[in-house]
């Protein structure tokens, strides 16, 4: 298996989840929270969806997804391109309202999308290629791919646990 493939496989499977944590979902059951400030379903996805945008697009040196169209508004957002949820307390989070859960898998089909055009123009000397260097060591390509998967696969997992777990 080839570099794009395992890694379209991989980003591949974070669609799906999502849309299984959202799917039928009430806009006020996407914005329940299990606990005082503790993050919600809809939150989580947003979250996760607004990351991958953030990283994608500061990759291909490209506006985000998130600020053309009304993406924004269907969360009840200003379309602020650093607002990816990074450091949101209680208030922040009960702030981002999706009108529902269509909007949520809209949102991550638009930015998978883009993320599926960088996999698929990638060749394995690509993923070398330093792309942050405000950490020590700096950020290749590789390793920032796969720790975008990684946080949407850590929070696409929480949210389908909260489904779980307020029993819908």
């Amino acid at each position: 298996m080839d570099v794009d493939a395992l890694l379209l496989e991989l980003y591949g499977r974070i669609g799906p989840l999502a849309r299984q944590a959202v799917e039928d979902l009430r806009p006020d059951q996407l914005r329940e929270s299990p606990a005082p400030g503790a993050n919600t379903i809809g939150w989580l996805v947003w979250h996760l969806a607004r990351v991958q945008d953030h990283h994608v697009a500061e990759i291909l040196d490209v506006e985000q997804v998130w600020i053309g169209g009304d993406w924004a508004a269907r969360f009840g957002l200003e379309p602020d391109p650093s607002n990816i949820g990074y450091g949101h307390g209680r208030a922040e989070m009960a702030s981002v309202r999706p009108d529902g859960p269509q909007s949520l898998i809209d949102y991550l089909a638009a930015v998978e999308g883009r993320t599926r055009e960088l996999i698929g123009q990638l060749a394995p000397a690509d993923l070398d290629r330093i792309v942050d260097r405000r950490w020590d060591p700096p950020v290749s390509l590789g390793v920032r791919l796969v720790s975008i998967a990684d946080d949407s696969l850590q929070h696409v997992g929480q949210a389908c646990y909260l489904r779980g777990l307020f029993g819908w």
